[in-house]
């Protein structure tokens, strides 16, 4: 059966007077709930700049850990990671609207990773990232949406001038900012041994990918290697909130496909 273990954490930086960033989770209660569930991890970062960040963030990851506990059993976790995103979305709009005369603006990040069988399906908006690490390397699984990083995809920005942008931290994509949301969604194969991370910008902002990796390998304690990473991300720069959840896979549930029903591998 699957197995994990994990740590979230978050910190305020060194210049925040509250922390807009908001994390949570779903583990299943039995055997069975891991089977037709699995488990669930959110991230959310609010929206600098729009009112009520903290607000839109943690209602945000509450609607996907609510929706997800709720959900039917054995629906296709790529689909339901995709349907929970687009519902917080909406939830979030709506919340926005109802807050005051004339509606508040309220947007945040997300980045969600659900983990059943020997599957991951990982959904985002925004900035918020995800990280595979395996034997000892990360791969970024997600993909910025922001402003500078569409010019770079189209060419119009060198590696270089990416690098400078004033736009790199300008989102072009977030929960809450319309009726409705497009939602990136990857699926890879998890092996036992893995490291997920899911971050905020406040971190990736300040460590790569290679240094997480370093710190969650061969075994690392998860807990301190949260606490390590934040630290690293504060004496950098620590302008912004940070927020990180690590989950190690260790072990799987192999399994195949057929006509979207499960069957064991041997």
């Amino acid at each position: 059966m699957l197995d994990v273990e994990f740590a979230q954490l978050s910190d305020f930086g060194n210049s925040r007077d509250h922390n807009e960033d908001f994390q949570g989770y779903w583990a299943p209660e039995s055997e069975e709930r891991a089977r037709t569930h699995g488990w669930l991890f959110a991230l959310a970062d609010g929206v600098g700049g729009h009112d009520d960040g903290e607000v839109a963030s943690q209602a945000a990851v509450e609607h996907m850990v609510n929706g997800f506990r709720d959900a039917p059993k054995d629906e296709a976790l790529g689909t339901l990671l995709t349907r929970l995103v687009k519902a917080a979305n909406l939830c979030v709009y709506e919340k926005g609207k109802r807050a005051s005369v004339g509606g508040t603006n309220m947007a945040t990040t997300m980045v969600a990773c659900a983990l059943r069988y020997d599957r991951a399906a990982i959904a985002h908006a925004g900035d918020s990232r995800c990280y595979l690490i395996r034997e000892g390397c990360a791969t970024l699984v997600t993909r910025d949406h922001t402003v500078a990083n569409e010019q770079l995809k189209l060419g119009i920005l060198s590696a270089k001038e990416f690098a400078n942008s004033p736009n790199r931290h300008t989102l072009v994509r977030s929960l809450g900012n319309d009726l409705f949301v497009n939602v990136d969604l990857a699926e890879p194969q998890v092996l036992a041994g893995d490291v997920l991370a899911l971050c905020s910008d406040g971190l990736h902002n300040s460590v790569e990918g290679s240094e997480i990796a370093a710190l969650t390998s061969r075994g690392a304690d998860l807990g301190r290697a949260a606490q390590r990473l934040i630290e690293v991300a504060n004496d950098r720069d620590g302008n912004d909130n940070i927020s990180v959840s690590l989950i190690r896979i260790r072990d799987v549930e192999r399994v195949g496909m057929y006509r979207g029903r499960p069957y064991k591998l041997r």
